[in-house]
């Protein structure tokens, strides 16, 4: 039986497990904070710290590493490797920003450690059930691995990106893709609020995620939460972002791509999260002195 090294067990970690203890993959396991769920888990061996998880590996090891981008990868990273030896393959199976990813390479490739970026994609449900996965790095090393990700991947949804970055480049621009199809969808269900008709969004959702030209993952998200609550009466209109669209963005700079769609997307992102929308202020301001035009003010 394959053997893998697994630190963190959020809730995409932990359905990754889940996924590679269907496939008859072993995994030991190491997080900060563990839930009661998975201290319950009889199938899922954890240790206390990332020190006893390697010392129960056998060689090469393959260390799957799932915390938040930045600074936890980091220092996670930086620990594993003082424990690891030369030949080891640790992989980033988190939404890394690629130029990270290029640095962190460099600096194991001083300590001859192998280093596989994954871009990992399909939410909680792919991840437990088959996940979408797009991977970089070496390509001798990802192939002496591909019966990991092809285990744990949706049929077709494996493939080798390149050389090291590139698997995380292509989820990054994913995102970017994501952040774009999600506001178009929320945009027209804007549309249908503001008309004159009267709709029941569950409805529409339904008949949209069944058979349409934009039927897909996310429209079966929105079905899904207007089920729940047909017009999202309990939450707010504040949308937060994980930072791939602004490193989508800032690539397209460097690489002088239009991405106008995926661009205002993440404005609107940025826009949803100011209560006083201060630009709509002054646009009400310039028209007030330049033309008399009303201003509302607050009661």
């Amino acid at each position: 039986m394959k053997k893998i090294g697994l630190i963190g067990l959020g809730r995409m970690g932990y359905n990754l497990a889940l996924n590679m203890l269907d496939k008859n993959i072993e995994v030991v396991a190491y997080d900060k904070f563990l839930t009661d769920e998975v201290k319950n888990n009889k199938a899922l061996k954890t240790y206390p710290s990332i020190k006893e998880l390697v010392s129960h590996l056998p060689m090469p090891r393959i260390i799957w590493l799932m915390v938040p981008a930045g600074e936890i990868t980091d220092n996670v990273l930086n620990e594993v490797a003082t424990l690891v030896d030369k030949q080891d393959i640790i992989i980033d199976g988190g939404n890394s920003n690629y130029n990270d990813t290029l640095r962190r390479n460099e600096m194991l490739k001083k300590q001859q450690i192998n280093f596989v970026d994954c871009g990992t994609s399909g939410g909680t449900e792919g991840a437990r059930y088959g996940a979408s996965l797009m991977v970089g790095g070496d390509e001798s090393v990802v192939k002496s691995i591909e019966w990991l990700f092809e285990a744990i991947a949706t049929k077709n949804g494996y493939g080798y990106m390149g050389k090291t970055g590139s698997g995380h480049f292509v989820k990054m621009v994913h995102n970017g893709i994501e952040y774009g199809m999600m506001q178009a969808i929320g945009e027209g269900f804007e549309l249908l609020e503001k008309s004159d008709f009267s709709f029941n969004y569950e409805d529409v959702s339904r008949v949209w995620a069944h058979g349409s030209i934009i039927q897909g993952l996310l429209m079966d998200t929105a079905y899904s939460a207007l089920k729940k609550d047909n017009r999202l009466d309990s939450i707010l209109g504040k949308v937060d972002d994980s930072g791939e669209g602004q490193w989508t963005l800032e690539a397209a700079l460097k690489y002088k791509a239009s991405v106008p769609v995926i661009a205002q997307s993440l404005f609107a992102r940025y826009k949803s999260r100011d209560e006083d929308h201060f630009s709509e202020k002054v646009v009400a301001a310039m028209r007030y002195e330049f033309g008399g035009h009303k201003v509302y003010k607050k009661q």
